[in-house]
């Protein structure tokens, strides 16, 4: 449920409806704009009665919500969300790529991979410490040790880290190194990891699952922001079909129906989406074109010696080609 209050509502009001909203057991999320003021109530609101309500010469209008989740949702925040890290933003008009190596091998390929990433526009480093694999055998990560690879990386070229947790006993770990925590696909619907994310106060970027609807992939960023303390930026990676020509079907569709239904700041991956590097740079410059409010991309210097998802990286080289091209798609769509 939504509540409108009258420009001619004061603090003191504002708090004392909060108050009562509180003490029927509601959450109440308040969001000011420019010219509006709006209580947002998240539980059972069936203890209300809007007649009631609207008998509190405060109140303008209430609207019942029908979507399940509220927070995620522009019904209680019609405004853009911006995350800001370190001064590079994400929505609102803001754009960044993240790019990367799938996983950190050693301290010569992540810093090398960073340097290059940085001279061609880049405003994330992405990078696996721990990597969650189909097969036991896979390598699976640094761990610990390719957290300190990626502070070390962050160090030396200024840009902000983005890294997957999967555990939640490095939670502290990753609160303190980690500036994006990346909720990957097989985790988006760890309801325990997202609340416990949800905790942190980070920025979080959550991956749609492998066979996730949109509605579902929203209600996943319901569990982390109704903690309140942390924001959250949605990725389309690609889902499930009956096709094999690629590794996914990268979903672009989904670009525009979740800014339509939702303020978050939504990214894409096209790596994962495709699974192959030379589809990469075409389904970026769509995804861009679609009105993406960034990328979030696998690069590697030696693709060809990748110890995970080497067919899906493209060469720095490539990458700095590609962040041209980005350049010209958001110019010509006026972004």
């Amino acid at each position: 449920m939504i509540l409108i209050m009258k420009p001619s509502a004061t603090r003191e009001e504002i708090t004392e409806i909060a108050g009562q909203m509180e003490s029927l057991g509601l959450a109440v999320h308040e969001i000011k704009g420019e010219n509006t003021f709006v209580m947002g109530l998240v539980g059972d609101t069936s203890v209300l009665s809007a007649e009631a309500i609207m008998r509190n010469e405060c109140i303008d209008r209430v609207l019942k919500v029908q979507e399940p989740y509220k927070l995620a949702g522009r019904r209680f925040h019609s405004e853009d969300s911006v995350v800001e890290v370190m001064g590079h933003r994400l929505g609102g008009g803001g754009f960044a790529v993240m790019a990367g190596p799938c996983s950190v091998e050693s301290e010569d390929q992540i810093l090398s991979i960073a340097k290059d990433v940085k001279a061609a526009g880049a405003g994330f480093l992405r990078g696996g410490a721990f990597k969650p694999r189909s097969s036991p055998y896979a390598f699976q990560g640094l761990g610990l040790d390719g957290l300190e690879l990626l502070k070390a990386a962050r160090k030396e070229t200024g840009l902000p880290i983005v890294s997957e947790i999967m555990d939640p006993q490095y939670l502290g770990v990753f609160a303190e190194d980690v500036d994006v925590i990346q909720i990957g696909a097989r985790n988006m619907q760890n309801f325990s990891l997202l609340r416990e994310v949800g905790q942190l106060g980070k920025p979080v970027l959550l991956k749609r699952g492998l066979s996730n609807t949109i509605d579902e992939l929203l209600m996943a960023a319901e569990y982390v922001l109704a903690g309140d303390k942390s924001q959250v930026i949605l990725c389309e990676r690609g889902i499930r079909t009956f096709e094999t020509a690629t590794r996914n079907t990268l979903d672009l569709s989904a670009i525009p129906v979740l800014k339509q239904r939702s303020h978050l700041p939504v990214i894409v991956d096209p790596s994962h989406g495709t699974g192959y590097w030379n589809l990469v740079f075409p389904m970026a410059l769509a995804a861009v074109a679609a009105g993406a409010d960034g990328l979030i991309i696998e690069v590697h210097n030696r693709p060809d010696k990748a110890l995970c998802d080497g067919q899906q990286s493209i060469t720095p080289a490539l990458f700095g080609k590609l962040m041209e091209r980005i350049a010209l798609v958001r110019e010509a769509i006026q972004q």
